[in-house]
């Protein structure tokens, strides 16, 4: 409880008077006895009013409060969320209103002024920010209360117990109604190659056009038909493609709003829904963190969900990467032939540990390897040399960009893909690439 501004400006009315009253038989004036004894009379007064409406203030029933909270919220994408207030008191009041938001949300709306009316109940709507993937729990709701006459302003915490999940960024997989998925890949910036080959799996017999090759025609069918008739295939399905996520120090750099390991994990789910889509069956492995994260590669809808809820609370570690023992552990849980997606940021220090690792891996499994790139190489590179300081930052970016060159050389030589890229368009080209070598039947 504090005062109000009313309550001040009463008792600066009554000190002023009191002062006056007190300055007068210096001056010479004077002052009735009585009148002393009623300025007495109305502070006392002024007391009983002031702490009867504080007395009466405390003893009239709190508002009460409900939130309503969705259950996911995205990362960086501003959301709404709506609090009803029950007011049971007979009068009308306007409150204010701060809740209490957990350290992954940011607002710039509360506290909010809400009118409520006697035996009714108000909404009032604000928009949080996540900043931070990771599981947010609501406590406390705070009001501050008019008292009845208006000489308090009254602090009440009510308990309004609330939960949410922070994911990452992957609205538009969701929010985008695909009618189509071409539609849908092209609106991303993904392009699909022509297949080179016919490594792909027999969808049906029709008839023979000027585009197809004469390794299409069905020569049994057209013999039957006298017609030319060809065979149509499509993508492989049933294919396993496995995630092997850098949860290291090198994917805490920071690029725009967001660090590389977040650019990753969104690159990771939009992948898996196209991959899901396409029949294949996804599985996720993490290494370099507390705690190493394995989902069984598994196909359908549910197994998109699983890979959410079991990454969206993951964040990059101190621990430096281990591709070796990342690569052992998953070569004895993953038997059956996949596509490895490395989503890491190589250097040229892991030469050492990372090529002995790919080359064990690649044995069993197809391999793609990301590396992100960082942007303040890029601007380094083609920034204008005018001081002695940007001379030195641009033959530095060029050291370090030859040394990133050549361990990317080093790979590509033991028949490893790779894709060196800004983290901004990791997720449309790790699609296009991933489109590309199921239409080749390279998985």
């Amino acid at each position: 409880m504090r005062p109000t501004a009313r309550l001040i400006a009463l008792c600066a009315a009554l000190l002023a008077l009191s002062v006056l009253t007190s300055s007068l038989p210096l001056l010479g004036i004077a002052w009735p006895p009585l009148l002393n004894s009623l300025l007495l009379a109305l502070c006392v007064a002024a007391l009983l009013v002031v702490a009867s409406d504080a007395w009466l203030s405390l003893r009239q029933p709190n508002p009460r409060i409900s939130r309503d909270l969705p259950g996911q919220l995205p990362l960086g994408r501003a959301s709404s969320l709506q609090l009803t207030i029950h007011h049971d008191s007979p009068r009308a009041i306007t409150v204010e209103l701060f809740d209490h938001l957990p350290d992954l949300l940011s607002s710039d709306d509360l506290p909010l002024t809400v009118p409520l009316e006697p035996g009714r109940y108000s909404q009032a709507q604000y928009t949080v920010t996540p900043i931070r993937r990771g599981a947010c729990g609501f406590s406390l709701c705070e009001l501050r209360l008019p008292s009845l006459l208006g000489f308090w302003q009254l602090k009440c915490l009510l308990p309004v117990p609330g939960h949410s999940k922070v994911y990452p960024d992957f609205a538009r997989v969701f929010n985008a109604e695909l009618t189509s998925q071409d539609l849908w890949l092209g609106q991303l910036g993904v392009r699909q190659r022509q297949r080179r080959g016919l490594g792909l799996d027999f969808h049906q017999l029709r008839e023979y056009r000027e585009s197809d090759t004469v390794r299409q025609i069905d020569w049994k069918a057209t013999a039957r038909k006298r017609s030319l008739i060809a065979r149509e295939y499509q993508d492989e399905r049933d294919q396993q493609i496995i995630f092997l996520l850098d949860c290291g120090r090198r994917m805490r750099s920071q690029d725009g709003d967001f660090s590389h390991f977040d650019h990753a994990l969104n690159a990771l789910l939009l992948l898996t829904h196209v991959a899901l889509r396409q029949g294949d069956a996804v599985g996720v492995q993490t290494f370099a963190s507390d705690q190493t994260t394995f989902i069984p590669a598994a196909k359908g809808h549910p197994q998109l969900m699983q890979i959410m809820n079991a990454v969206y609370d993951l964040h990059s570690s101190l621990q430096p990467a281990d591709y070796i023992a990342a690569c052992e552990a998953l070569l004895k849980r993953q038997k059956r032939r996949a596509l490895v997606i490395v989503l890491s940021n190589l250097r040229d220090e892991s030469d050492d540990e990372l090529l002995p690792a790919l080359r064990r891996l690649s044995r069993q499994h197809r391999v793609l390897v990301t590396s992100l790139r960082e942007a303040a190489l890029d601007d380094s590179l083609h920034s204008h040399l005018e001081t002695y300081e940007a001379s030195l930052d641009y033959c530095g970016a060029v050291s370090y960009r030859q040394s990133r060159e050549l361990l990317h050389t080093r790979l590509r030589h033991q028949n490893i893909n790779l894709l060196d890229v800004r983290p901004q368009v990791l997720g449309p080209q790790l699609i296009s690439e991933y489109l590309a070598m199921k239409r080749a039947g390279a998985l």
